[in-house]
């Protein structure tokens, strides 16, 4: 189910972000989310959001939460300094990677999938529905419904499974059926649109397990909250390994979990520059990129008012990135709200400014990330280049992923034979 509406945007020149008041009660960043959803849906959405209130409240589920990210996740994460990288970005500069990568499965995913599956053991559903990109929520989505025996039900384009096909078997090997979509674009704006129609029907039965922080209310809170557990052990790191905050935070930005899952809890420190990174595709043109803040403007899309590429009659344009995990029209409510007052930047970065930010990390550290966090790390590198980096500057990458999953497509990228 696609919901859309083009809007004019909102003047927010006089806005400050207010860091512990948003969403507010609507459900709204400013002028932006709320909830978008037919009639059907309201009531179930209104439960969620109870039911995630009173989890918030409850010692015993935060312990096992706290339990969980830590023996079975492997929370925290590392906070690793890079120092051959850094020379590459600018001399005298530190950069520092969070090691989103090195959590179970592979990335930032199954710390919001591990979240919201205890979330819905709680209200009683044990029919899971996920949808997915890269493949990354998932594979997070099937190993937390397998530890939880949970049933589990993922879509996904028919042109994702395709170029992550590896991702497509480990769900099916963790016990997860994946439905391909093969309407629109084959692509994570219509594996959403299928998730939506599934859980109309089946609402009563069925916890959609939303993997990014975007959609209806209140889910863009619900992610937010739980991918904040990145920034606030990054947070605490910097300050043990180094006395004082970055100067800059560097993340890709698709949905936009991993971005304001390290953003949020840093957003109260005005000095401190938030830049996410979109995906400028082959060209900033209709169709060739997915840099919905950059190049977007207002609309609504599943079910929440926020930054879209659309045309002039409202109508969603196709996206293209040579990464699946950002390959989407929309963006979470909040990132528009940050980008309108001002407290964070975006920006766009290309297939080739990514592929060369994944050989810079892997040669010069020894570490693959995925095609998503590349963009970030190819986006610091021009930034190097082009004298944007002070002397003594101290950096975080949200480094959300591995790359074991890109190998087939940049290997193809790069013209080479497997």
């Amino acid at each position: 189910m696609q919901i859309q509406k083009q809007v004019t945007s909102p003047n927010a020149s006089s806005q400050s972000y207010q860091h512990d008041f948003y969403p507010d009660e609507r459900g709204r960043f400013g002028s932006f989310g709320g909830k978008f959803v037919p009639e059907s849906l309201m009531t179930i959405l209104a439960e969620l959001e109870e039911a995630y209130e009173a989890s918030r409240k409850d010692e015993a589920f935060q312990t096992e939460l706290r339990e969980q990210l830590h023996s079975y996740v492997g929370r925290p994460t590392t906070l690793h300094y890079v120092p051959r990288f850094s020379e590459l970005v600018s001399p005298g500069c530190k950069v520092y990677l969070k090691r989103e990568d090195l959590a179970h499965t592979g990335a930032h995913k199954i710390n919001n999938a591990l979240g919201q599956a205890l979330l819905a053991r709680r209200m009683g559903k044990k029919r899971i529905i996920a949808e997915t990109g890269a493949g990354q929520h998932g594979v997070a989505t099937a190993t937390v419904c397998a530890l939880l025996g949970l049933e589990c039900i993922i879509y996904m384009g028919e042109l994702d499974t395709q170029r992550q096909s590896l991702n497509v078997f480990r769900m099916k090997l963790l016990g997860a059926e994946v439905r391909s979509v093969t309407s629109g674009s084959r692509t994570l704006k219509d594996a959403i649109n299928e998730a939506i129609r599934d859980w109309v029907t089946n609402v009563e039965t069925t916890f959609y397990l939303f993997g990014t922080a975007a959609g209806p209310h209140p889910y863009p809170r619900i992610v937010r909250d739980f991918q904040s557990v990145i920034g606030t052990e990054a947070r605490e790191q910097i300050l043990q390994q180094e006395g004082r905050y970055p100067d800059l935070i560097l993340a890709c930005v698709g949905g936009g979990s991993n971005a304001i899952g390290i953003f949020y809890p840093f957003a109260d420190v005005p000095d401190i520059q938030l830049i996410g990174v979109e995906a400028g595709g082959t060209e900033l043109t209709p169709g060739n990129h997915a840099s919905t803040l950059v190049a977007g403007r207002p609309g609504v899309l599943h079910g929440t008012l926020s930054y879209l590429l659309q045309n002039d009659d409202g109508q969603i344009l196709e996206t293209q990135s040579i990464s699946a995990g950002l390959d989407y029209p929309g963006v979470g409510p909040e990132h528009s709200y940050l980008k309108e007052t001002g407290r964070a930047s975006y920006v766009s970065a290309n297939d080739a400014t990514a592929l060369r930010g994944l050989q810079a990390l892997s040669r010069s550290e020894g570490i693959i990330p995925a095609l998503e966090s590349s963009h970030a790390l190819g986006y610091l590198l021009e930034m190097g280049e082009q004298g944007k980096i002070p002397d003594g500057s101290l950096i975080i990458v949200n480094l959300s992923g591995r790359g074991d999953k890109d190998m087939l497509t940049v290997a193809k990228a790069l013209n080479v034979q497997l």
